[in-house]
């Protein structure tokens, strides 16, 4: 190939419509036609990162390789790729401002006024070209976040309209994703939204070549070509987005209605290779027909919102279908558990994973249910915070430290058994300061974690401040828990276990980062198949 193609996705009527799935499926079919294919996200808000927001407000943070905190989309791209993303796949409002500004101080403009056309719009293109100028890919996906007619996407947009000029048409798609709304008391389905939405990309300079509709039911010939006809777009390119039970049927809804098809015919490329979805149906089929069923807790103190554990999860769904099970996750808040209702609120789980999170608000929930799993033979999986907490469990009730605790909650705890990061102590900003990104980590052979990955050295995404300290590592040796993944630059503890208990390990990192549909993580796969273990 000479060069690389860009598809823009946008979208419009209503936010959650899906475009991050619709730009995941679109580019797994295009990798299983064999096209270097990779996805990035623009985000509209003037955080620089995602990572000082509240997860009630953006969902989870995701954190790539390199220690970007992202857009949890980028999940998704990753769980469908299976390939890791990085920093350049996530860019905000926030960091192009940045970038501008730091450019204007500099004097980099040569004395030019600063204004959001040509600076702005020049610096979000330039982003936009970054991973395509690599030479790695053969089409780059951007996905534009926000809605169509949102003031603060206005310069994502002109800047999608000026690389079309300046690219070419053949060398670019745009894809616009719109609802079609069924309604009920008329008995039709509506297409008035549709049209405004596309009138108003059309009104910012910028003619979709696709039409995606979101729809609850089957578009008629009538409603494809009425949509064809007054959005100005071939009626082959509106394509039917149907809701389904799982996101992972959507790669193959758009492969019967051809979006990759039409997708490559805009661009100019050859369609004959058909895509390979045999690994990805065979996933599919698991996952529909389970052999079996596990009932697993999951205890968080955001469980109120779905996004906010999305990655967990996602992973749930990969290790239910490795282990041909169907993973009924109960979302617990750990405010609402105490030491007198533990037993009523756990009785029924086959395994409970308690998760990470910031701050003192549910600690003591989470504390009083690793300890009755604990102490009940119920498989534990413990992440970041999850970690920390079993650390504290054990040592106010096994090792007898009287008001043992995170330094986080409880800065003067006698017995500071998880303390600040000593990299950590002179940081006063919050946002991108945290450990983040892959770290090695060295297994101990023989102990649990050593079976779940079948080797010796990992490499796992981290994002915390705060860690075990090493003061009391003896002690917690002495009395049973076992220390059996350390990070062999800074000694840092990043696995603990009990080789007593059924399944109990927590882990530093963040596995569920790392799961993907080709490649579930062991650590999720083995834990269902304990918990699967505790039904029978």
């Amino acid at each position: 190939m000479s060069k690389t193609k860009y598809v823009f996705v946008t979208g419009g009527v209503t936010s959650s419509l899906g475009k991050g799935i619709i730009a995941a499926s679109l580019a797994k079919l295009l990798q299983t036609r064999g096209y270097k294919t990779t996805i990035q996200k623009f985000d509209p808000y003037i955080n620089v990162d995602p990572g000082t927001m509240n997860p009630y407000e953006h969902g989870e943070c995701y954190v790539t390789n390199d220690g970007a905190e992202t857009d949890l989309d980028l999940g998704h791209y990753e769980r469908f790729l299976n390939i890791p993303t990085s920093q350049a796949n996530n860019v905000t409002t926030g960091r192009i401002y940045q970038t501008v500004i730091n450019n204007e101080r500099e004097g980099k403009y040569l004395g030019k006024t600063v204004q959001v056309i040509p600076h702005i719009t020049d610096e979000i293109k330039r982003r936009m070209l970054l991973l395509g100028e690599s030479g790695e890919y053969d089409v780059v996906i951007t996905e534009l976040g926000g809605t169509v007619g949102d003031i603060e996407s206005l310069p994502y947009v002109e800047a999608v309209r000026q690389l079309r000029w300046e690219l070419g048409i053949d060398d670019t798609c745009v894809i616009h994703l719109t609802l079609v709304p069924y309604l009920k008391a008329a008995g039709e389905l509506k297409t008035k939204p549709t049209q405004h939405s596309v009138k108003g990309l059309q009104e910012l300079g910028v003619q979709p070549d696709i039409l995606v509709c979101r729809t609850e039911h089957k578009l008629t010939p009538e409603i494809r070509k009425k949509v064809a006809l007054f959005c100005n777009v071939n009626q082959n390119a509106v394509i039917e987005s149907i809701d389904v039970s799982s996101i992972y049927e959507v790669p193959l809804v758009m492969l019967k209605e051809k979006l990759d098809k039409v997708t490559l015919s805009k661009l100019r490329l050859s369609t004959k290779t058909e895509p390979d979805l045999d690994k990805w149906k065979d996933f599919l089929f698991k996952l529909r027909h389970p052999k079996w069923e596990v009932n697993i807790g999951l205890v968080g103190k955001y469980v109120e919102l779905q996004d906010a554990y999305k990655s967990i999860s996602e992973a749930f769904n990969h290790a239910g279908a490795m282990n041909e099970c169907v993973v009924n996750v109960h979302s617990i808040h750990s405010e609402s558990i105490t030491k007198d209702n533990v037993a009523d609120k756990i009785k029924d789980l086959d395994g409970v994973l308690v998760a990470p999170g910031f701050g003192d608000r549910g600690i003591e929930g989470k504390i009083a249910t690793i300890q009755y799993l604990r102490e009940n033979n119920i498989p534990f999986f413990g992440i970041c915070l999850g970690m920390q907490c079993a650390v504290i469990e054990y040592g106010i009730n096994v090792l007898g430290l009287k008001g043992a605790h995170s330094i986080e909650m409880s800065p003067r705890t006698k017995h500071p058994v998880i303390a600040l990061m000593e990299s950590q102590k002179k940081v006063k900003n919050k946002g991108g300061t945290m450990r983040l990104g892959a770290y090695d980590c060295d297994i101990t052979k023989g102990t649990l974690a050593h079976k779940v990955y079948g080797k010796v050295n990992i490499k796992e995404r981290h994002r915390h401040r705060y860690e075990f300290n090493n003061k009391y590592k003896k002690q917690y040796e002495e009395k049973g828990m076992v220390m059996s993944g350390i990070n062999p630059t800074n000694d840092l503890v990043e696995i603990v276990e009990l080789p007593d208990h059924p399944f109990f390990i927590g882990v530093q990192f963040h596995p569920e980062l790392k799961s993907t549909v080709d490649n579930p993580h062991p650590l999720f796969v083995k834990f269902v198949k304990a918990s699967l273990e505790n039904t029978k």
